[in-house]
């Protein structure tokens, strides 16, 4: 409002008036005067126009009945008495000529009554006209909005003549009103009548004028100032209007700018223009904000002409400078201006942002001839004399606009609307504004942050979708901002975020966090910011973290979170810098030195870059930036440098230890040149590193962040320049060994955490000193442990050593895999500063490192006995790899020059050696090699046979040996070569040629006794054997003797082939894919082959022992050995093994869920010692337990096979057999057989097998909260979790084909203990998606199988059926099958198809024992059918078709197998509804017994499902007729219709809108009597829909039940108990049928029963002339009042129109009965008092525009509601009725009439809601919930309706004021409310 109000403000609402009753206007009490009504020649007068009026009454069928009345209606009038200047009936008469007027009839009909208007105003003269002008102006109001050419003249004269002529005062109340009547006839300006109408509004003005001099005291109401408030509230309110008020105000609106010189303007002068005309005085005053508003309005108008006029007038009546907007009116009111105004951008049109332009940026500046120009820019260039235009435009609109335009849009942009296209809007105006840089420069700075603020914070809330919609509008904003802009305010953001103080912690992480958005979201990748922004922000984000950081390690002033975002910014910004931006070949600096450059400190830096942002906006146009690329890229190697050092020594960072060791490494990539690395010694800061921890304690480990920090930056030292690396060798090796042996620590077997991660330092470390091979060296030296005196010690080391290498060896294996099946982009991704790209692992490159460490490890095989030895005869016996073992030994082997000669299977021929060899005798070597070899053989497994007889021998370049050959046969002819070596005499006298022989033929039979060795005997080894015998000495002719015996023997035996790689694993993971489901997991053996009983049984301490043994921590090192112990011990239990195997299995379960929560917390939680390698462990736990579960099941199998069965599945049930659950439910009637124990004891244990393998699987993957993963050690992890994962699926695999059914429901049971959104139900689906064993083909039968079991067990076959041993029931399977057929794929369809349909077939054959699995099946059918429908396999036409008659049967068992009486029992359904839905097992029994939530959820597919409208129809008809109806039609109804059943009922009515039944279900609750009393909820969100639903496809619903609505009648009244009953009994019904109709009309779209609208109007006059003694009688006005309410709310103005003549009427009758005087008490009770005001409330919150031209009959519709004139009086009947109210109450009534008021003021706001409502809950909550209608009629005003109607217009008045949205919720909210209140 206005900066000054008028001192006449009203402060609430008046208590009294001063008088001491109310003088109320005659009319409104009575017009006849008893002298009057005394004169005879009066009464015949009177009873004349009574007859005339009569005459209405009957129904007028042509226009020409309407002339008809008129003419007897204008001839009774005409013969009045001269003497008597008044109108018998003049309500009634005004009434019926308001009614002729309607828009509807034609133009004759309304010259005719305009004529008889013309006639009555003649008649009674201006003063009573000016008395009566509230009875005839109403019908006279809207006569523009639709008058012929040739009814306007008429209209204009009897308005010039009779209307405009009154009395001001008589006027004032109606002003606004008479205005809206005459702006329809200024819409077109070339109209005749237009200067006419405009002279018309001229007259208007001047009537209501007050001269200056007779208002010198108050200049608020000088002039026209109350015209001109009229007119703007007219503007703002009634947008269909404006364009009429747009031509006046171009023509009348005074010029609110004075400005002489447009080009000079002083502050002097502006204070001078103050000084505004008269008529400009009048517009502003009372309340300028009302100027302000119209303007608004006219601007947001959604036709663009109207907002083209609007700006037009900005410009040449309100310039931005008019003193008006700069001194005036506050500044809010100023922002609305200039937002509605910049609003119009949105429109695109080149039109209006020509005048926006104009008005923002003011004219064109005139020459100055002093030049002294107060607004000349400031960035103006001086030298030029002449006046800069822009710059003085920008000037103008800094000074005049800038600030308002800023703070609007900022509101704009902080509005809490969560639409998208609310957000989206500040972002599309500001990139039009953009347009002109004299506004988008100025305002773009000051919004930019907070605009992306908003974006970021709209981003944690929204969907995806609608972020997306917002993002594209900020995107294209953001792209049209400068590059200059933006970076400086990113700078700006982050610079400030680090330095924000340490208690604004919030406050910092904000800040960081939207430049992190910023960065991430938005396009900043342009060219410039990549050469010149983006390193400047990178720099100064580098120095201030180092400036930050160095602070932190003191006083801890960078909290963990800021640290870590900042880090990310920095890092991105580091990683997307290109090179040439950083090592520029252009000079540093002109006169500037690199040491120059590089003594600049941080601030000074920091200060340089905020000149360049702040000074010169961060352009490069106007200046060059603040360093060049040399100088950025050595400035940032020296922050970046500092910042990693600190990180090194800091133990609060070492978390960012890795992300500064990235920052340094690739700026030193990017730099080249690292000068600037010598301010900081980088390898003593190396050294201190690895020697901090060292130093303090020995057994502190350097933290791995740390060595993968080193790692990464030597390595970018050493590889950027390989020409010049920047550390020589000798500083590197010195180095290296000790990073290599930090780096070590983290190999232990013990610590899995860091794995991958070292391996990849340790590769990374051997690139940079390749040719040195330093890591080789390094690991060589940790290997043989030199220094340690003691020896039990040095052995320990050594082994440690061992297992350290064991790992590196696989991991290295694995790596070097993965790059041969061309499967490095699962690794690829970054997981750590160490990249798997950077970790280059060439094909043969591991030997490069591993060699030297692998020999040192074989030589422990010689050393039998000791740990070390054990540690490496289990590796290699079990090593996958082994084929690379034994290539690096043949690669030596080959080099050997002793070795060379070819023909070795050829008999030697002494002195025929090769002469080369005797240049070089490398025999020593040959023997070292083969002594390994040797050793590798004789402590083989059967792995190790298998690796010689499958993998090919290595290759060489001699041609002759291409032959491909396997491994064992490489290693026979390389041992014959060897036998060939110096076999002179003279070199046999050296010793250790004679054990090299010894020690070849000793390999030679080793590998002659392999299982394998079969193909060997084609060598005819035994020929150069025996040549060899000859030659050979004693001591190796009884070795050459064995070998040659056991080459002899395999020439008499069959060869054995190896198994494939198909069928052949390792020992514990034997693959038996393809085994039928029940033989065994471990051995394949003949079918009647049984191994042989011992006949002593196994001591009972073994089992104590095996379970104390694998449950000790103690072995846990050898736990291998306890797995073979375990494997040769079981044979041995027998059929005993089933009594030990609950508590082994138990035991090694427990063992492996400890283990398992070890290996995850390792990952999770920061590195802990530990004693026991958990992989390791977890590994050989599950090889354990694979072996007694497979040998477990081997015996079951056996037993089994000798039982005869005796089972008779047709033996008849008897009762128990149907309630008891057994083993088989087929042998309930007889005793347990052994052997079904024996089946039960191991099921459990297969049960509890699936629980833990699937928990493990489901490890790191499907969303499982393990919690966050520590980043440096991901590759870990994912190495760790994958090999986890594939051993449990592995067992997996094995368990699933033995007892598929079993397994199956275990993991049904976990599926129904999860949650829906639980990730454990995905995993569940996904790992029977991906099971070799569980292919859909298998699975759907096994899940049938299960129902089977348990709804008919007799039909299944006995060997099929489930044992029961999980706790499901059929319920739950058929949920999870339906879930199970929703997770696969489409294609899958082909392959269950045949056994769904058999299965749904048998079911329907006999549905009785399947009824509680039916509702499931229903929804399993149309999963089934919208998975065919996307398919096209088989005849489709036929299967759907089948499909759809097994749906329609299914519906129909569905209902037929069970009672849906469940449906009418209230408490049923809350039973239902309370199940517990938090798990998928709680769900099923909501999802089993609640059959309308399952077809919910079919209905919108059963189009898809039954094809043909008929089959549609007829489903719709069955549901309706079981569910629906039986519903509807309940005793208990409405308290048993749930939302579902009517959700389901409305899914009906979409689907099947043609069928009858459910339209008869519908008519029958609606028409029931006891609908209103359902909850209003309900009502509102589902039963609205259906209705409307209904009234689509039913047009003759409203008129079936206004044809019950009988009209009243008094004859043939009857006095007594009967007719009291029969008008009760009348008023009730009319009541409902009344809520019914309205309820309809709410329902349906606007306008739909537009043709009933005539009928209606019909009975709303009937039942609105009835009293209190006809029937119905006067109790209906409550329901009258909300039907009309309805109609407000769904009927447009044009259909509306008719009905305002009798809205009106009945609408002031009602409120004057609560006048204490009033004669029509009786005829409103409470609640149709009630009503009426609600009906009062609901016209003024919607504020249609024909009750405009009424409004102010019943409130104060102008300014007078706030700023009252001097002599005041009530004029509105709401005031004169609170007048009148407020002067008869007792001081206690009037203390709780303030209570009220109270009650009242706070809810008033700014949008527009209703105002009784709030009163009424007031004393509804004071009553303790009473009933408001039963309060005595003194109370019910005192508390309620005199508040409000006192009230009403001041609420009203700053709900327009406010120009807020209609509260259309509340609204209808409200209604519905009043429709279902009893």
């Amino acid at each position: 409002m206005s900066l000054d109000p008028a001192p006449n403000l009203q402060s609430y609402s008046p208590t009294s008036s001063g008088r001491s009753s109310p003088a109320l206007r005659a009319p409104r009490r009575t017009v006849e005067d008893a002298l009057y009504k005394k004169d005879r020649s009066y009464r015949r007068y009177a009873s004349g126009i009574e007859r005339a009026l009569s005459l209405f009454d009957t129904a007028q069928q042509e226009w020409a009945d309407y002339i008809s009345f008129l003419g007897r209606l204008l001839k009774a009038i005409q013969a009045h008495p001269a003497d008597i200047p008044i109108i018998p009936h003049s309500s009634t008469v005004a009434t019926r000529l308001a009614q002729c007027l309607s828009p509807t009839l034609p133009s004759g009909v309304h010259q005719k009554a305009l004529e008889v208007y013309s006639y009555i105003f003649s008649v009674i003269g201006k003063d009573a006209l000016s008395r009566d002008l509230y009875l005839y102006f109403p019908g006279l109001a809207s006569v523009l909005s639709f008058a012929s050419l040739s009814v306007r003249p008429l209209f204009l004269t009897l308005l010039e003549k009779y209307i405009l002529t009154l009395d001001g005062h008589a006027l004032r109340p109606a002003l606004k009103a008479i205005i809206l009547s005459l702006l329809p006839g200024l819409e077109e300006e070339t109209s005749e009548d237009f200067e006419r109408m405009v002279q018309a509004l001229d007259k208007l003005r001047e009537a209501v004028s007050i001269s200056a001099e007779a208002n010198e005291e108050s200049k608020s109401e000088g002039g026209a100032s109350h015209y001109w408030q009229c007119f703007f509230l007219a503007v703002i309110t009634n947008p269909s209007r404006r364009q009429g008020a747009l031509a006046f105000l171009v023509r009348r609106l005074p010029k609110l700018g004075m400005r002489s010189n447009p080009g000079f303007v002083s502050p002097e002068k502006a204070s001078a223009s103050e000084n505004l005309s008269i008529e400009a005085e009048s517009t502003i005053s009372p309340e300028p904000g009302l100027l302000i508003r119209c303007f608004a309005a006219g601007l947001s108008d959604p036709q663009i002409l109207i907002q083209r006029g609007f700006l037009d007038l900005l410009v040449s009546h309100i310039p931005l400078d008019s003193p008006v907007l700069q001194n005036r009116i506050n500044q809010d009111d100023l922002e609305r201006l200039v937002a509605a105004a910049a609003g119009v951008v949105s429109r695109r049109d080149m039109s209006l942002n020509r005048r926006l332009w104009t008005w923002f940026l003011g004219p064109d500046p005139l020459a100055s001839s002093d030049g002294n120009d107060p607004l000349a820019s400031p960035t103006q260039d001086m030298k030029n004399a002449a006046v800069d235009v822009s710059a003085y435009h920008a000037a103008y609109f800094s000074r005049y606009g800038l600030r308002s335009l800023t703070r609007s849009t900022m509101k704009m942009i902080h509005q809490p609307s969560v639409l998208p296209a609310d957000r989206a809007r500040p972002f599309r105006i500001c990139l039009s504004l953009m347009d002109r840089w004299e506004v988008g420069g100025l305002i773009v700075p000051e919004i930019f942050l907070p605009a992306l603020q908003s974006v970021q914070t709209y981003s944690e809330t929204a969907s995806k979708e609608q972020l997306d919609e917002v993002m594209k509008s900020a995107s294209v904003f953001f792209d049209g901002v400068e590059s200059g802009l933006i970076w400086g305010k990113i700078v700006e953001l982050v610079t400030s975020g680090l330095e924000t103080d340490a208690s604004n912690h919030d406050e910092a992480i904000r800040k960081l966090r939207l430049a992190k958005f910023v960065l991430t979201r938005f396009n900043v990748r342009e060219e410039e910011m990549l050469i010149h922004h983006m390193p400047l922000a990178a720099l100064s984000l580098l120095v201030t973290l180092h400036k930050m950081a160095s602070k932190s390690v003191k006083n801890k002033t960078l909290t963990e979170d800021s640290a870590t975002i900042a880090y990310e910014i920095v890092d991105s910004l580091v990683q997307s810098i290109p090179e040439r931006a950083l090592s520029g070949q252009e000079a540093i600096k002109i006169g500037s030195s690199p040491s120059k450059v590089l003594n600049l400190k941080g601030d000074s830096i920091i200060g340089k870059i905020n000149d360049f942002y702040v000074e010169s906006h961060g352009s490069l146009d106007f200046s060059d930036p603040p360093f060049k690329a040399q100088a950025l890229g050595q400035l940032s190697l020296r922050e970046s440098s500092a910042l990693y050092a600190i990180s090194l020594r800091s133990e609060s960072s070492r978390g960012m230890a890795e992300v500064c060791a990235r920052n340094l490494s690739t700026l030193i990539y990017k730099v080249q040149d690292l000068a600037a690395l010598d301010d900081v010694d980088v390898l003593s800061v190396f050294h201190q590193a690895l020697s901090a921890n060292s130093s303090s304690n020995p057994e502190t480990l350097v933290p791995f962040p740390n060595l993968l920090a080193i790692t990464s930056v030597l390595s970018a030292l050493q590889s950027s320049n390989t020409a010049s690396p920047y550390l020589s060798a000798a500083q590197a090796a010195d180095l290296i060994h000790p990073l290599v042996a930090s780096i070590w620590h983290y190999l232990s077997p013990f610590m899995p955490k860091y794995h991958v991660e070292a391996l990849r330092c340790l590769w990374q470390l051997h690139l940079i000193t390749a040719s040195d091979r330093h890591v080789e060296a390094a690991i060589t030296t940790l290997m043989t442990c030199p220094g340690k005196s003691l020896l039990e010690n040095g052995q320990a080391k050594m082994v440690e050593a061992g297992r350290c290498f064991a790992v590196l060896w696989t991991h290295t294996m694995h790596e070097q895999s993965l790059q041969t099946e061309k499967r490095s982009t699962t690794i690829t991704r970054r997981f750590s500063g160490i990249s798997a790209a950077s970790a280059n692992y060439p094909s043969t490159g591991f030997q490069s490192v591993l060699t030297r460490p692998l020999f040192l490890l074989l030589d422990a095989l010689s050393d039998e006995g000791t740990e070390l030895f054990a540690l490496v005869k289990s590796w290699l016996q079990d090593l996958p790899t082994l084929n690379k073992v034994f290539e690096v030994l043949a690669n030596h082997l080959q080099a050997l020059q002793s070795l060379k000669h070819k023909d070795a299977l050829t008999p030697a021929i002494p002195g025929s050696s090769q002469k080369a060899s005797a240049s070089l005798d490398d025999s020593k070597e040959s023997l070292y090699y083969m002594r390994h070899l040797l050793n590798i053989l004789r402590w083989s497994s059967n792995h190790t046979w298998l690796t010689l007889a499958e993998e090919p021998a290595p290759q060489t370049d001699d041609p002759a040996d291409s032959e491909k050959t396997n491994l064992q046969e490489w290693i026979v002819r390389i041992s014959m070569r060897a036998l060939s070596v110096n076999n002179g005499t003279a070199s046999r006298k050296k010793p250790h040629i004679e054990e090299l022989y010894q020690t070849s033929i000793s390999v030679i039979h080793q590998v002659y006794q392999s299982p394998f060795a079969g193909p060997l005997k084609d060598l005819e080894l035994e020929v150069p054997l025996m040549s060899q015998l000859k030659l050979s000495s004693p001591s190796v002719q009884s070795l050459l003797l064995e070998a040659l015996l056991a080459a002899l023997k395999l020439r008499l035996l069959t060869p054995t082939q190896p198994p494939n790689s198909q069928t052949h694993q390792r020992k514990q993971s034997r693959d038996t894919a393809g085994a039928t489901p029940r033989l065994s997991l471990i051995m394949e053996r003949p079918v009647n082959e049984e191994p042989q009983t011992p006949a002593v049984p196994p001591p009972p301490q073994l089992v104590d022992c095996l379970r104390a043994g694998f449950a000790s921590q103690s072995s846990r090192p050898v736990l291998d050995d306890w797995v073979k112990f375990l494997a040769e011990v079981l044979p041995l239990f027998a059929d005993t093994i089933f009594q030990n195997l609950i508590p082994l299995v138990e035991c090694f379960c427990s063992q492996i869920n400890l283990v398992f929560e070890q290996l995850r917390r390792a990952f999770n939680q920061p590195l802990a010692d530990s004693q026991v390698s958990p992989e390791s462990t977890l590994i050989s736990l599950m090889n354990g337990l694979e072996q007694i579960l497979a040998k477990a099941h081997d015996r079951l199998v056996m037993q089994e096979s000798r039982v005869v069965t005796t089972r008779s599945p047709e033996q008849p049930q008897g009762f128990f057999g149907n309630m008891v659950s057994g083993v088989f439910s087929s042998e309930t009637n007889q005793p347990r057989t052994p052997t079904a124990n024996s089946r039960l004891t191991v099921l459990l244990c297969f049960q509890d097998t699936v629980r833990i393998c699937f928990s493990i699987w489901s490890w790191g993957g499907y969303g499982s909260n393990d919690g966050r993963q520590d980043p440096t050690s991901l590759a870990s992890f994912g190495y760790t979790s994958l090999r986890m994962r594939n051993r449990a699926r592995r067992i997996l695999e094995h368990l699933f084909p033995t007892e598929a059914l079993e397994c199956l429901e275990t993991l049904v049971v976990l599926w129904g203990q999860s949650s829906g959104e639980d990730f454990k139900a995905t995993s569940v689906m996904s790992l029977l998606n991906v099971l070799n064993g569980s292919k859909p083909k298998h699975t759907i039968p096994a899940i049938f199988n299960a129902v089977y079991s348990r709804t008919n067990p007799n039909a299944l076959d006995p060997m099929r059926m489930s044992t029961l041993t999980s706790d499901l029931v059929d319920t739950d399977l058929v949920a999870f099958l339906v879930d199970y057929t929703k997770s696969l794929e489409d294609d899958a369809m082909d392959e269950i198809w045949p056994d769904c349909m058999i299965f749904l077939r048998d079911v329907l054959a006999n549905p009785l024992p399947h009824r509680q699995i039916l509702p499931n099946l229903l929804e399993f059918t149309a999963v089934l059918g919208h998975k065919v429908d996307n398919t096209n396999f088989g005849e489709q036409r036929k299967m759907r078709r089948d499909l759809g008659d097994l749906f329609a049967r299914l519906l129909t068992a569905v209902f037929t197998t069970r009672s849906m009486g469940f449906l009418q029992d209230p408490s049923q359904i809350a039973a239902v509804d309370k199940a517990s839905s938090t798990t998928n097992g709680g769900n099923n029994l909501k999802r089993s017994s609640d059959v309308v939530s399952i077809l919910i959820s079919i209905m919108p597919n059963l189009q898809l499902i039954l094809v043909e409208n008929d089959r549609v129809a007829n489903a719709a008809t069955v549901i309706s007729t079981n569910i629906i109806g039986p519903a509807f039609r309940s005793k208990t109804f409405p308290e048993n219709v749930s939302k579902t059943i009517l959700d389901l009922l409305y899914q009906i009515t979409r689907v099947a809108q043609t069928s009858k039944s459910w339209k008869k279900d519908v008519a029958d609750a609606f028409n029931d009597s006891r609908f209103f009393s359902s909850p209003l909820p309900l009502i509102q969100s589902s039963w609205l829909p259906i209705l409307a639903q209904w009234t689509l496809t039913d047009k003759d619903r409203l008129p079936e039940l206004l044809s019950r609505i009988s009209p009243p009648t008094t004859a043939g009244i009857m006095f007594g108990v009967g007719a009291t009953s029969a008008r009760l009994e009348a008023d009730r019904k009319t009541q409902l049928t009344l809520r019914r109709i309205s309820l309809l009309i709410l329902a349906a779209l606007d306008d739909t029963f537009t043709p009933t609208l005539p009928l209606l109007s019909e009975k709303l006059v009937e039942l609105l002339a009835a009293t209190p003694a006809s029937s119905p009688s006067s109790a209906t006005r409550a329901e009258l009042f909300m039907l009309l309410r309805t109609l407000v709310l769904k009927t447009s103005a044009a259909h509306l129109a008719p009905l305002w003549p009798i809205i009106n009427a009945e609408l002031s009758a009602a409120l004057s009965s609560l006048l204490p005087d009033a004669d029509n008490r009786d005829t409103y009770s409470n609640a149709g008092v009630i009503q009426a005001c609600k009906l009062l409330d609901t016209l003024v919150v919607l504020a249609p525009d024909d009750f405009q031209l009424h409004e102010w009959l019943f409130i104060a519709d102008t300014i007078d509601a706030v700023y009252k004139p001097a002599p005041w009086h009530p004029t509105s009947l709401a005031d004169e009725i609170a007048e009148a109210l407020s002067s008869a109450e007792t001081p206690t009534l009037r203390s709780a009439h303030l209570n009220a008021a109270a009650a009242l003021g706070p809810s008033m706001s700014a949008s527009r809601t209703l105002s009784l409502d709030p009163l009424l809950e007031a004393v509804r909550i004071g009553e303790e919930g009473a009933d408001v209608r039963v309060l005595k009629r003194s109370e019910l005003v005192v508390r309620v309706l005199r508040p409000f109607l006192g009230g009403l217009g001041m609420v009203a008045f700053e709900a327009t004021y406010g120009m807020g949205e209609v509260d259309w919720e509340g609204v209808v909210g409200g209604l519905l409310r009043d429709l279902c209140e009893e």
